[in-house]
This record gives C-alpha cells, sequence and structure tokens, in this order.
C-alpha cells in the first residue's frame, strides 16, 4: 500500500512545544503488545516476576548507567506493563556545543565524543524498550520464553508530567497499589467492566 497522508498519519500524545529533555519527573507506562502477560503473574495480590519481569526490573534498573543524568523513582513491573517515575536533573555544562570528548573506552581503546545535553524522555523510553526487547528476544532463543508477535512493547507509551508534590505522592500511591489492584485493573485481560 502507498503512504498516503491523509489516511497514513499519526497523532502525537506528547504535549506541544513541550522539550522533554527539560529537568523534571516523569510517570510512564509503558505496554506489553495485546496485553500478553509476559512478564509474570499476580498472587495474592503481589507481583511475582517470572525471569522476563526480573530482566524488565535490572534493565529498567540499569538506565542509571546509560543515562548519568537521571534519577529513578518508584517503579513496579505489572504481568503485562510497566510503571515507573523517571526524574531528569539539571541541565549539563556545556563544553563545546553539544559534544564534549570524555575518556569513555569505545572497543577497547580511545576516547568518543558524548552528548552533554539532556536526553529527552523519549530517548531515554526508546533505550528502555529497545534493550529489554533484545533481552526478551535472547530469553526466547535461550530459556524458552513466550514468542511475542511482531513487537514486545505496543508502539508508544503512555506519559504524564509531574506537576508538583502532590501529583508525585498520588502516582507514587498508585504504582505501589497496582498490583493490589491488579482485579480492577483495565490492562489486566480478565477484568470485566461492570
Amino acid at each position: 500500500m502507498k503512504f498516503d497522508p491523509q489516511k497514513h498519519h499519526r497523532r502525537s500524545i506528547r504535549l506541544k512545544d513541550y522539550d522533554y529533555s527539560q529537568a523534571g519527573a516523569y510517570y510512564v507506562t509503558i505496554d506489553i503488545q495485546n496485553r500478553e502477560c509476559f512478564l509474570g503473574e499476580i498472587v495474592d495480590y503481589e507481583m511475582i516476576m517470572n525471569e522476563a519481569g526480573k530482566m524488565v526490573d535490572e534493565q529498567w534498573n540499569a538506565l542509571l548507567e546509560r543515562f548519568p543524568n537521571i534519577e529513578l523513582d518508584v517503579y513496579q513491573v505489572m504481568p503485562n506493563h510497566f510503571h515507573g517515575i523517571i526524574v531528569i536533573v539539571g541541565a549539563i555544562l556545556v563544553v563545546a556545543p553539544d559534544m564534549e570528548t570524555k575518556n569513555i573506552p569505545e572497543n577497547g581503546a580511545g576516547t568518543r565524543p558524548v552528548p552533554t545535553k539532556n536526553p529527552t524522555l523519549g530517548n531515554i523510553v526508546g533505550a528502555f524498550k529497545s534493550i529489554t526487547t533484545n533481552e526478551y528476544i535472547d530469553g526466547v532463543d535461550n530459556k524458552n520464553w513466550p514468542q511475542f508477535y511482531k513487537k514486545l512493547w505496543q508502539r508508544n507509551y503512555y506519559e504524564h508530567v509531574i506537576r508538583d508534590e502532590k501529583d508525585l505522592n498520588r502516582i507514587r500511591d498508585y504504582i505501589q497499589s497496582n498490583p493490589a489492584n491488579w482485579d480492577e485493573d483495565e490492562e489486566n485481560p480478565n477484568y470485566k467492566k461492570p
């Protein structure tokens, strides 16, 4: 099918003209494609991660190594989705226009230029989705994890710019209580609307 901009357009769900690299706290939800429960199960209102869920947990925490200017707040791996709060900390000093040479080995020797601007929220979530997808594929190939169809994660993700302490605490509570509320969660494939 030939591309037709009248039919094939994607409407952004991001805030128009908002700089998603600026310092601040962001709440994200990332869903497994088709809401498949690949990451574990809820037992007695508690999330029990399987190997894939533990891998997602590990890779979330590894984002701190990849993005040194972020902090991770409360997060929760769920059977078929993930909730987390990412904090992008203050701007990094710029030594040269957008690039700086640091002593970071590249393939065993030398240095490489690294960006000195904050990553965007999309960069961070994109890296997380890419890394976990690759790790999951390895699990399918070598650990007998269930296969997924085309993509592990849904194309987009939900985000919310956290505006104040009250908003932050409300979201933290929601994330932490998510396993206990699984029976009423619309992400639960067994949920039936009343």
